[in-house]
């Protein structure tokens, strides 16, 4: 106890606001990468199959979500959130809270991981999806049993790859007001100059990426065998 009070007097001072903190960065990324995950496999296929020489080929539908998925991706995170307040204040009736962060989190969540699916799929032995054509496999059939089923090694890794980047992205949030540790770290470490909290609000983060990754690694490793 000694020794926490000597290095982390701060910290010491506020352990359920820490807690709090925790739970709130846990909720962002947990709905974030379920609603973001499930749009950005959906927006990813569709750029997939709907590219020149794709399965279902419509030009101007891949060349109009190509660019905004381009154009999404290129808005630095901290600038989308200020431009998205309106928005914000739309869906949820506020700009400031976890649940508010949400809405930001998740448009500049979906268009990273579509791209990344994308990618995943783009891997998959073109051989293979001519033969389920030859086959006669309907389109459908091609997108779950081929695709979808061919990459699953590939879309657990970038998976893991975006669940990381949302723990970073709701840290970048709490300078927003968003809640969370990024929050704690900027009202409590920054602007009071208690480094002892901005650094265990890093630690904490660190944990949660090293554990996320470490069940990624198991997923990945059962799906592989």
């Amino acid at each position: 106890m000694n020794f926490l009070e000597t290095y982390f007097p701060n910290v010491v001072e506020i352990p359920d606001e820490f807690i709090k903190a925790t739970q709130e960065t846990l909720y962002m990324t947990f709905w974030t990468s379920l609603i973001a995950g499930i749009l950005g496999v959906f927006f990813g296929v569709l750029l997939v199959v709907t590219r020149p020489g794709g399965i279902l080929e419509q030009r101007v539908t891949f060349y109009i979500l190509d660019q905004i998925v381009n154009i999404v991706r290129s808005i630095p995170f901290i600038i989308l959130i200020s431009l998205l307040v309106v928005v914000t204040r739309l869906i949820v009736g506020t700009s400031i809270g976890v649940k508010a962060a949400l809405v930001p989190l998740i448009i500049g969540v979906v268009p990273f991981f579509a791209r990344q699916i994308e990618i995943a799929l783009l891997e998959v032995d073109p051989g293979v999806i001519e033969a389920a054509e030859a086959m006669g496999t309907s389109p459908l059939g091609i997108i779950f049993r081929v695709y979808l089923k061919e990459s699953l090694a590939g879309i657990a890794r970038v998976s893991a790859l975006t669940i990381i980047n949302v723990i970073g992205l709701t840290a970048m949030a709490g300078a927003t007001g968003a809640g969370g540790l990024g929050s704690l770290s900027i009202t409590r470490g920054h602007n009071r100059f208690q480094t002892d909290v901005t650094f265990v609000a890093m630690i904490i983060i660190l944990i949660l990426v090293f554990i996320s990754q470490a069940i990624s690694n198991l997923i990945i490793k059962k799906i592989s065998h």
